[in-house]
């Protein structure tokens, strides 16, 4: 293959990136429909794509992805009204397309890109578990010295990524994702809209809590506070408003 192809990795080519997002699915706690967060693709879409980096967007199931209502700038409770970048990427037929049929993370080729980067949403915390071609793909890319990050609820993948050895890829490392403090937030919320009884949560399981059960040094900004961290080549961002920070970092450590 010709250092020429626009496929392969080199200093001289532009840095790739595979961006990848949940499939839809059914919550188990609340019986919703759930799936990605607009931002945690759009904003470090943006970010990247004005730094000259290529970007592909992938899924475990590929196909179809569905986002999480109200994470669009246009839904009815308005939660996402001022998001000015999703509203932009959705107003651009080619953008706004690439969810509609995304390629299979287990055709997702290492060789060719320069890092990985997992958003988050709701369904991540349903589906990761069973995202068996995700956890291996997201430790190849550790493996091999390239940039693996993980956004919000994708840092749920970090509860099933495991090295060759077996160990925990987390366990020892410093990482964030949803806080606990934001997992009360969020139950707190749909409880006093009477969404859902109070005997239960938004989520089956906390990231935060996990974490620290792998042996990681969890570590957080505050409520709704951007904030990503990297450690090595893993990078992990706090949640939804931590997109452009997990992007910038990414693109400190690699390069333009």
């Amino acid at each position: 293959m010709s250092l020429r192809d626009p496929n392969v990795v080199s200093p001289t080519h532009r840095k790739r990136v595979a961006i990848v997002i949940a499939n839809a699915a059914t919550s188990t706690t609340s019986g919703w429909p759930v799936g990605f967060w607009w931002s945690e693709l759009t904003h470090p879409y943006y970010i990247l794509h004005e730094a000259g980096y290529e970007v592909a967007v992938f899924s475990p199931n590929g196909g179809k992805c569905e986002a999480d209502a109200m994470s669009s700038p246009y839904d009815p409770s308005g939660y996402s009204a001022g998001d000015l970048i999703t509203a932009g990427f959705l107003a651009m037929q080619d953008l706004a397309a690439l969810v509609e049929n995304t390629s299979r993370v287990d055709e997702l080729d290492v060789g060719k890109f320069d890092a990985i980067v997992v958003a988050g949403g709701q369904a991540p915390m349903f589906t990761f578990e069973g995202a068996h071609s995700l956890h291996r793909k997201f430790v190849e890319f550790y493996a091999a010295g390239k940039i693996a990050a993980a956004l919000c609820h994708g840092v749920a993948i970090l509860r099933y990524a495991r090295l060759p050895n077996g160990q925990y890829l987390a366990k020892g490392r410093t990482v964030t994702g949803f806080a606990n403090i934001e997992e009360d937030f969020a139950d707190n919320a749909v409880w006093e809209m009477n969404l859902l009884p109070r005997d239960k949560r938004v989520m089956p399981w906390r990231i935060e809590d996990e974490l620290k059960k792998l042996g990681a040094n969890y570590v957080q900004a505050g409520l709704w506070r951007g904030f990503a961290v990297r450690d090595g080549n893993l990078i992990t961002g706090q949640q939804n408003f931590s997109g452009e920070d997990t992007a910038r970092l990414l693109i400190e450590t690699l390069g333009r």
